[in-house]
């Protein structure tokens, strides 16, 4: 028995891990090669005049704005203006520097409202007398689903068109700094309006968002050094239709927007950044247009701050070496040299995410599970509601009623069980994983331990679908024992046997649903790799 339930386990576990295997695309990014190599580790801005100023230069005066967009639609934001030095009123009045270049700041997606976002940055910048605003982020048309950078570029064009019309700002040496997702709009800016002078890439993707999307769980997951069986899961969540439909966002190229402007661009990055493949980035900017600067930014994050012992700040010269070059246009836009700072290291290439073969829908995914836990719940209801029938019917009779063959009723429960504690150890453990990937955190018993004990509780279930299987051949697939089957042939058995059917019926569906959607259960965990053997 023990080695027959052995060897029937171990065929269930290859061909659940033949079948994961073959059930989908398999995560294999390209490792680069040829690494970027900057010319100097100082970050200066060559070409940058002397005098242009510099972070602290000026007093600053904040105020409140509203801005207007279509549809009689408006948008807070935030207007930071450098005074000059000596006017009066200081903070709170005097005259702005006259014939100033102005910056609008385009949110990426972790940013919505004017006071809490770019503060350190769009400060320091109005400090070096460059006028900043910062509009609030429209919300009422985007979302997690939807999102569509286009219109995104038509709402921020109005905060382009007021900081024109602000006193003391030269309207055509008004640009953009763009941070993150903000990379993938302010493209489409520059084209539609050629009149904006200039463009600051913050962490741009530059690469669609679908495969940064891809490398970001890549590095993150690499980082909080988890099993190589988790990596496979990559391809299958991010390259399938999400569930309920909408991320039509997710493949936008904005390479064809790069291509079709020729204003000059700044593009900075952080060594510390692990969401943004900041090689290939850079590669493709000076591939794609005219006049890029590249600044990378040692043990900088994605907003190019640093750690300090008073918490996160810009880095030291990141202010600096943006004032020298906005200030110093058009001289500083192809002034040596190009690509500077620290030395990067992006270890593999953000490519296009393969397509799943199953699955690839993600609404077909979460109706399998659904309709299998469904199955696991109401198979084992219609047996309990049969079993409690008849005890009360034995009771009142003293005769055994229709019931599960024996040496079933057990290896069932575990295979219910253990299935659908499986599928919720695994989401469960992905969840986790996914917050201390976010959080820059690892923790070894719980990303080792947990996939350990997710697997372990696989096998448990596939241990029991080994027993019940054998007990199966062991009764020739009869899995219902009714009161006919035990007594001999006598006077009134015929019309037991007849009253039973319908119960007998009821038993062998509630066995054979909670089968089925173990079984769909045990696929699917295939599916997002518990059952990988090296396959």
């Amino acid at each position: 028995m023990f080695f027959r339930t052995v060897a029937t386990s171990a065929a269930i576990l290859v061909a659940l891990a033949v079948t994961g295997a073959v059930a989908g695309p398999a995560w294999e990014p390209a490792p680069v090669t040829a690494h970027l190599r900057p010319a100097t580790d100082s970050t200066a801005i060559g070409g940058a005049l002397a005098d242009s100023g510099a972070p602290g230069d000026y007093e600053v005066r904040e105020s409140p704005v509203t801005i207007p967009l279509a549809d009689g639609i408006e948008v807070g934001g935030l207007l930071r203006e450098p005074i000059e030095p000596g006017s009066p009123g200081g903070r709170s009045g005097g005259e702005p520097a006259e014939d100033r270049p102005g910056i609008v700041f385009v949110h990426g997606a972790g940013t919505g409202k004017a006071v809490d976002a770019f503060t350190l940055a769009a400060t320091a910048l109005a400090s070096a007398g460059i006028t900043t605003l910062v509009p609030d982020k429209r919300l009422d048309n985007y979302s997690t689903r939807h999102r569509d950078y286009e219109a995104m570029a038509l709402d921020y064009a109005h905060s382009v068109a007021y900081l024109r019309d602000v006193p003391g700002v030269d309207p055509d040496e008004v640009g953009l700094y763009a941070e993150s997702e903000g990379a993938w709009v302010s493209p489409v800016m520059m084209v539609e309006d050629p009149r904006l002078a200039f463009q600051i890439l913050v962490s741009a993707p530059v690469v669609p968002p679908r495969q940064q999307a891809a490398y970001a769980v890549d590095n993150y997951l690499r980082n909080t050094d988890v099993p190589a069986g988790v990596f496979r899961a990559i391809p299958r969540a991010v390259g399938m239709k999400l569930p309920g439909g909408g991320f039509e966002y997710a493949d936008f190229d904005v390479r064809p927007w790069l291509k079709e402007q020729d204003d000059p661009i700044l593009a900075v990055y952080g060594t510390k950044d692990a969401s943004m493949p900041l090689e290939q980035g850079t590669r493709q900017l000076l591939e794609d247009a005219d006049d890029v600067t590249v600044r990378i930014y040692d043990d900088a994050n994605h907003g190019i701050n640093v750690e300090t012992p008073d918490g996160l700040v810009l880095h030291p010269d990141f202010a600096a070496d943006v004032a020298d070059w906005v200030l110093g246009l058009p001289r500083t836009a192809s002034a040596p040299p190009q690509v500077a700072g620290a030395q990067p290291e992006q270890l593999y290439l953000a490519a296009p995410v393969p397509q799943p073969h199953w699955y690839g829908d993600g609404d077909w995914l979460v109706g399998v599970v659904v309709t299998a836990g469904g199955l696991v719940v109401v198979g084992p209801l219609l047996l309990g509601g049969v079993a409690l029938a008849g005890r009360l019917a034995r009771r009142r009779s003293g005769r055994q009623g229709v019931r599960l063959a024996p040496g079933l009723r057990a290896p069932l429960a575990g295979l219910g069980v253990g299935a659908a504690a499986t599928t919720v150890g695994l989401v469960a453990y992905l969840a986790v994983v996914a917050r201390l990937a976010m959080d820059y955190q690892k923790d070894a018993l719980v990303v080792q331990g947990g996939w350990i004990g997710v697997r372990l509780l696989g096998i448990v279930a596939v241990v029991a679908a080994a027993l019940l299987l054998n007990r199966l051949r062991d009764l020739r697939g009869h899995v219902v024992l009714t009161p006919g089957a035990e007594l001999a042939p006598q006077a009134g058995t015929g019309s037991r046997a007849t009253a039973s059917r319908p119960i007998a019926v009821v038993v062998s569906t509630g066995f054979w649903l909670t089968v089925l959607g173990a079984t769909a259960l045990l696929v699917t965990l295939a599916y997002w790799g518990a059952y990988q053997l090296g396959i």
